[in-house]
């Protein structure tokens, strides 16, 4: 069955949008945005890392993508202004990254790929690789799932409940920097964050609880992820630009149907 690309890359983009859904859903709670830009900007350092030293892609974009969670995560505990400490990182690393593939041999003929994704070129190992890092993202928030909750309503609340809102926090980047390492192949670095906050976005608006939004959060992932292959197969688009082009279709009339129920 998995000598189907379409199969394959429909499976990929699937074990994404499981991942993207709950957490998407504390990335719009938190306003995170701009730090899921930042960690997916970072990862073309990882990913020129990778190539450099003949590593696999996938761990060097998850390496760089939790050191960057980890210092985002330290500097935020600090009192540091996240708003221009993530401008700092995000474009920083960004250019660090597209200077680094610069000096490595025949990288730059792959970069878009890794810029925008390259979806229908999932291999076998690469759908292990997502499939797993998105499990370990959703074990993840369901082990924590209520302290994370009370810690993003209100962390004097948290804190008096006896849990440490820095570890909390903490788990959310870690989380984060592993859902953009298994996303960049499907959608690549610079469409990771829409695709966290598009679907948890047209969510919130329709759900009525924490976990609805979550869950359908994850079920509009997974129907943009078929409706963008679907786009892409029929009209010969880019398969990542189009599954974000169809998710931001969604928001677009989940926001009006939101909007005549009130």
């Amino acid at each position: 069955m998995l000598d189907d690309f379409l199969i394959r890359a429909g499976l990929a983009g699937l074990g994404v949008a499981l991942a993207t859904g709950p957490l998407g859903s504390f990335v719009v709670w938190r306003r995170m945005a701009y730090f899921g830009d930042a960690t997916s900007h970072a990862a073309i350092l990882g990913v020129a890392l990778a190539l450099a030293f003949d590593l696999p892609v996938g761990l060097g974009t998850l390496a760089i993508a939790l050191l960057m969670a980890v210092t985002v995560a330290t500097l935020a505990a600090r009192g540091w202004a996240m708003d221009t400490t993530l401008g700092v990182l995000a474009h920083s690393a960004l250019a660090f990254g597209l200077v680094a593939v610069s000096f490595v041999p025949d990288a730059r003929t792959d970069l878009s790929a890794w810029l925008f994704g390259d979806i229908l070129a999932v291999s076998k190992s690469d759908l292990g690789f997502i499939w797993g890092g998105a499990a370990l993202v959703v074990a993840l928030i369901l082990w924590r799932w209520s302290a994370l909750l009370t810690a993003t309503l209100n962390e004097d609340l948290a804190a008096a409940s006896g849990l440490n809102p820095d570890r909390e926090r903490l788990i959310l980047t870690l989380a984060l920097a592993v859902t953009v390492a298994v996303a960049i192949k499907v959608v690549g670095a610079l469409l990771i964050a829409a695709m966290l906050i598009i679907p948890a976005a047209a969510a919130r608006g329709l759900a009525r609880s924490p976990e609805a939004m979550a869950a359908l959060a994850a079920l509009i992932g997974a129907a943009a992820v078929l409706g963008g292959l679907q786009m892409s197969l029929h009209l010969d688009t880019p398969a990542g630009p189009s599954i974000i082009t169809v998710a931001a279709l969604i928001f677009t009339f989940a926001a009006l149907f939101d909007l005549r129920r009130r």
